[in-house]
């Protein structure tokens, strides 16, 4: 194969250090003979689905190198667009390999969870089946963690948690100090984390505090606890120390929520009209507390996510090095394959490397807190847990270039100028019905 271009896109949820495994994929292709132009596609597989793409490699190389620190998806975008079954989604699928095809494409690399690295394994595939060298290769990302198997064979952990589990460490030490100051009147604090279905995030709250002096309570979607048992332990844990700080996933038992969807299909906690939070605040002054005051609640939303300050050192050097490993992978390795990073637990100190791992096996895949991290009575972690994920917080942070006027951080702004279409306008498949529009296209969006 001669040289051939490649194309980078984001897929799903932003996290504080995604850009970091593109400014990774970016640098690494330079590296390598076979690949050409360095493409970028506005708002991941939308952006390929309607041609709209940008040279990378012909950045500003300062304004390339703040992709280091920029948090989320703002650089290039990303978006949550499931390419289905059936016939429309065949169109949708090639129409991707047309778009590669025009644009001498022979390097696809997508960064993702595992409705991301879905998608890359079907492509590949069809690609594949049509006799086409097309490479498609993936860099794992989710804030959940929720990538892979519980036994960590595939992934130890995914680029993205750690930024945002030392988010909720610093959270967490300041929530301390605001419910130990406002007990007398709010002796109840709680706080809802993202994760879904997996509690990894809930469970980064106990990293501020691991000799266990916060009297913390943490609700797992995992342990099945619903709100009369959180009820109960609240009740205790107010006699006992008069006052508490709870954290519950967005994903803990409220008996039943008016959900909001993305294009996943995926419940959008976000989205929807009612909260854990909120519902826990509610029934915990509905019924009444055994001492003076009311509980309060805050949701962090999306700042866990996108917050460039909190994010690790670790998890960023990680994000790198696992955008660099997916194309050094995709060159020697050829098709359907993921990057992953994998710890090696009998060395001394913290120590992981770069593999490996096909892509069928982490397509879809799920995993949720590991039970024997979850300690007895279902609202504490384990020791197990905290020696697994403190050393993904790091010691600190690379302090943000403060560029920008008062002092602020200055992210990357990259010129977003469309390289030239070359095909008819398309309009993605699961778009048209919205748009009254008969399957083939349209103008586009």
């Amino acid at each position: 194969m001669g040289r051939e271009n490649a194309l980078v896109a984001l897929g799903g949820g932003p996290s504080p250090v995604i850009n970091a495994s593109l400014l990774g994929v970016v640098e690494a292709c330079r590296d390598f003979e076979a690949i050409g132009f360095v493409y970028g596609a506005l708002h991941g597989i939308e952006g390929v689905l309607k041609e709209e793409l940008v040279r990378l490699d012909t950045q500003d190389p300062a304004e390339l190198a703040k992709l280091r620190y920029t948090p989320a998806s703002g650089a290039i975008g990303t978006c949550r667009y499931k390419l289905g079954k059936g016939e429309a989604a065949l169109e949708d699928y090639s129409r991707i390999l047309d778009v590669f095809r025009a644009h001498g494409i022979g390097y696809f690399f997508y960064i993702g969870g595992n409705d991301s690295m879905d998608t890359a394994r079907k492509v590949s595939g069809l690609a594949r089946e049509r006799g086409e060298g097309l490479v498609c290769a993936g860099v794992p990302k989710t804030i959940d963690n929720d990538l892979g198997d519980e036994a960590r064979t595939l992934i130890d952990h995914t680029p993205g948690f750690g930024s945002t589990a030392r988010y909720w460490a610093m959270a967490m030490k300041d929530a301390e100090e605001e419910n130990r100051g406002m007990h007398v009147s709010e002796p109840v604090s709680v706080f809802q984390a993202m994760g879904r279905k997996a509690g990894f995030i809930t469970a980064a709250a106990r990293l501020a505090d691991p000799l266990r002096r916060t009297p913390l309570q943490m609700y797992f979607a995992e342990t099945g606890h619903g709100l009369e048992d959180l009820y109960e332990n609240v009740r205790r844990g107010l006699r006992e120390r008069g006052r508490a700080v709870v954290v519950v996933s967005e994903g803990f038992d409220i008996g039943g929520m008016r959900e909001a969807r993305d294009g996943f299909g995926h419940i959008e906690y976000g989205a929807s009209d009612d909260t854990a939070m909120q519902a826990v605040v509610s029934y915990l002054n509905r019924r009444g507390l055994p001492v003076r005051g009311n509980a309060t609640g805050q949701i962090a939303g999306v700042m866990q996510r996108g917050t460039g300050a909190c994010r690790s050192e670790v998890d960023e050097d990680e994000a790198y090095e696992a955008g660099r490993h997916a194309v050094k992978i995709a060159v020697s390795d050829g098709t359907g394959y993921m990057a992953t990073i994998l710890r090696d637990y009998g060395a001394p100190g913290y120590k992981v490397w770069y593999d490996k791992v096909p892509m069928e096996a982490i397509a879809n895949s799920a995993r949720g807190l590991p039970r024997e991290w979850i300690a007895e009575g279902g609202i504490d972690v384990t020791d197990a847990y905290i020696d697994y994920a403190m050393p993904l917080i790091g010691e600190g942070m690379r302090r943000l270039p403060l560029s920008a006027p008062g002092g602020l951080p200055d992210f990357a702004r990259l010129d977003l100028a469309k390289a030239g279409k070359k095909l008819a306008g398309y309009v993605p498949a699961n778009h048209r019905e919205a748009q009254g529009l008969q399957a083939g296209g349209g103008n586009g969006l």
